[in-house]
């Protein structure tokens, strides 16, 4: 399993106690008393690494390669999906998935960004960079959401929108804005999870919500570790303090009011256990649009509203 330097000393204890159990059942010895000190061992070294990471470390674990991506999902937690294609001007954005979907019977709009698991799926999906006719198709399935009454989850997972000369040319950057001027008038629930990577104006793209969830080991910023550190040290290695100033985790964001809560992974990270990741991401949309949906439309746009305008504002 591919991931983060960090989570090296873990990864080569499991695979040893592993190795350790499979001698045992073959040779039918007993050696359970050094089995046990090893998971013992293990134990420790997971609380010391899991329990204070620090915001590079979350970043790295929310670009973790095993990490559940949107359709992941989809498929855990929701039924009867049907994906719809396409922004009627260009063409289909295989970076931004959108379509219909149920979850415990209820009916909803679902989207979100998604990425490969190989290099040529990586390349079909852009590596979840969402080109404009994403953001687009994205706008136009919202709309056809509000007309129809259905609800509207996202899950965003993008390191940025994509910073291409074709994608310029199309008209990424008034794709984007229009999107947050139009999310901010549609009369349906919106929620919104980072479930990964949330990268500058390709996550709020498709942000502008009524709740804004966040996964323990995801990131919400304004850019990149890496950018930021290219601007204003000029060295992209210094990327782990750039995170730090960022203040890009959950936690810090809960405590600006950037985000309205924190969904809990298992320890060590949603790859750990995608299934128990899934589940707290369910309770969460349920929840969530329960509360909602006892708003009237009015009432959910005034509130959308003051939640955006209210933020940075001080005293």
């Amino acid at each position: 399993m591919a991931g983060p330097d960090f989570e090296k000393p873990i990864i080569e204890l499991e695979k040893k106690i592993q190795e350790l159990k499979s001698f045992i059942s073959e040779k039918k010895i007993d050696l359970s008393s050094e089995v046990k000190k090893l998971e013992d061992r293990l134990e420790h070294l997971r609380k010391d690494t899991y329990v204070n990471l620090t915001p590079w470390q979350r970043v790295q674990l929310a670009r973790h390669q095993q990490r559940p991506y949107t359709l992941d999902y989809i498929n855990m937690i929701m039924s009867d999906f049907v994906e719809l294609h396409g922004d009627r001007l260009f063409g289909d954005d295989k970076a931004l998935v959108c379509g219909l979907a149920k979850i415990e019977k209820k009916k909803l709009l679902v989207m979100g960004h998604q990425k490969g698991r190989d290099t040529k799926e990586n390349l079909k999906r852009n590596f979840g960079c969402a080109h404009p006719e994403g953001y687009r198709k994205a706008l136009r399935l919202m709309q056809l959401a509000e007309e129809f009454g259905l609800p509207v989850v996202v899950f965003i997972d993008t390191p940025g929108a994509y910073p291409g000369i074709g994608a310029e040319e199309r008209g990424q950057s008034q794709a984007i804005a229009l999107n947050l001027r139009e999310m901010m008038s549609i009369a349906t629930p919106i929620v919104s999870i980072v479930i990964g990577e949330g990268g500058s104006g390709g996550a709020l793209g498709v942000g502008v919500a009524d709740r804004v969830a966040v996964m323990e080991n995801s990131y919400y910023s304004v850019i990149s570790p890496e950018g930021c550190a290219a601007i204003l040290w000029k060295d992209g290695t210094k990327a782990p303090q750039a995170a730090e100033v960022l203040k890009l985790t959950g936690q810090d964001l809960l405590k600006m009011g950037i985000i309205d809560e924190i969904i809990p992974e298992p320890f060590g990270g949603a790859h750990r256990d995608p299934q128990k990741s899934g589940q707290s991401i369910k309770e969460a949309i349920l929840r969530n649009l329960k509360e909602l949906d006892a708003l009237s439309p009015e009432k959910l746009l005034e509130l959308r509203y003051k939640k955006f305008r209210s933020m940075g504002v001080t005293g």
